[in-house]
């Protein structure tokens, strides 16, 4: 019995030792950046922290950043990437390590993408391990429902545990909602909605990025005290997150056929899909006539699946002459009595997972050219086809 008991009095000790000396850990790398910000949000936070980071970096500060969507990557003070490789599944305790990392480099500020799903877990990576002194909410959407809430209402109220005390918080106007209010009352942080300029758009050119990011991004530039040139012409030449929206000229099948191929994939949700679309209709003349919708499922997204199904149903994307379903299960989706009675014989399952099998099948399915959209997710056959898209298309539009 004794020494059972000094067995776990020495673990209990042990364990207290390691917490506090992970504690001044910290709260040693916290010190050592100056300015921490944490990019929160449904849709766009890859995106945003590339944007902030290369205008911070384009304004003279040493700025490490670490993005976790699409591509989960560092981004050193040069520029130069690293992808993250994970051999488990992602933790939020990958962000001591960036902070840690930081603190070693030197950096003065750190953009960090927050990874939680969850208000309690996102609460505990920002308020427990990052306490970012500027928090970045990019958008509110119906994705995570499970996790986050079932109405945008309920999300923004999980979206808000991420609010800390004393915090500046930017988000876009429109994506306002009283539950952030709510919590800077509590917390004694502050809230700046950021508006569209009235007659002008921040963005150099309607291209691969959403208004708001830009906006976001420029506003917290602007309150690091970088002029809006200096910062623009740094976010111009940053590297795009994998996600972000692509266009690409391609050559497919024999004879030869001009297509277009054009990466959404990193839209998960209906909403943001549909805003996207929009910009692509500015890319691509014309596209709406002739356009395939390649709708990458995974199984483990069963309610973002049955969202889309739902969407596709009610016509919101009768945009696309054809729906071809890939990725988990692709057959039992394209099969749903709703989606048939509205698309028909147009509704086709590929189950082939390489990219090349893939872009063969729609070659086949498809005589004449045709502008290829891929939305869903990037996971799994997504980021293979944007990885082929890229090698053997040709940029267009960015």
């Amino acid at each position: 019995m004794t020494n059972t008991f000094l067995v776990s009095a020495a673990c209990l000790a042990s364990l207290i030792l390691y917490l506090a000396a992970e504690r001044r850990l910290l709260e040693k790398g916290r010190k050592a950046v100056e300015l921490r910000i944490g990019v929160t949000g449904s849709r766009g936070k890859s995106s945003v922290t590339r944007l902030i980071a290369a205008g911070l970096r384009e304004g003279g500060w040493n700025v490490m950043a670490k993005t976790t969507g699409s591509r989960p990557a560092v981004i050193f003070p040069d520029g130069s990437e690293e992808e993250i490789e994970r051999p488990a599944a992602a933790s939020i305790l990958e962000q001591k390590k960036i902070l840690r990392l930081a603190a070693r480099r030197g950096a003065r500020a750190l953009v960090a993408e927050l990874m939680s799903i969850g208000p309690e877990c996102l609460a505990a990576e920002s308020g427990g391990i990052i306490k970012p002194s500027v928090l970045v909410l990019t958008s509110v959407r119906l994705d995570h429902r499970k996790e986050m809430g079932r109405t945008k209402a309920e999300i923004a109220r999980s979206l808000s545990a991420a609010i800390r005390p004393g915090a500046t918080v930017f988000l876009p106007d429109e994506e306002h909602y009283p539950a952030f209010d709510e919590a800077a009352r509590r917390t004694g942080a502050e809230i700046r909605r950021v508006a569209k300029p009235a007659g002008r758009d921040l963005m150099p050119e309607p291209g691969r990025e959403f208004e708001a990011n830009w906006r976001l991004a420029m506003a917290v530039t602007r309150f690091a005290g970088i002029p809006d040139e200096i910062a623009r012409r740094g976010m111009t030449a940053a590297t795009p997150d994998l996600g972000a929206i692509r266009v690409w000229a391609l050559s497919v099948g024999s004879p030869p056929r001009a297509w277009r191929a054009v990466s959404l994939f990193a839209a998960n949700d209906p909403e943001s899909a549909l805003q996207a679309l929009a910009k692509i209709r500015r890319i691509v003349p014309h596209a709406a006539s002739r356009t395939v919708g390649l709708l990458n499922l995974r199984e483990d997204r069963e309610d973002r699946s049955r969202q889309w199904i739902e969407a596709l149903s009610r016509g919101m994307f009768d945009v696309f002459r054809r729906i071809v379903f890939i990725g988990d299960r692709p057959r039992a989706w394209s099969r749903k009595k709703d989606l048939r009675s509205r698309f028909g014989d147009h509704c086709l399952a590929i189950a082939e997972r390489s990219p090349r099998g893939i872009m063969d099948r729609l070659a086949a399915a498809e005589k004449a050219e045709a502008l290829v959209v891929g939305l869903g997710n990037m996971a799994g056959p997504g980021r293979g086809l944007v990885e082929l898209w890229e090698k053997e298309g040709i940029p267009v539009g960015s």
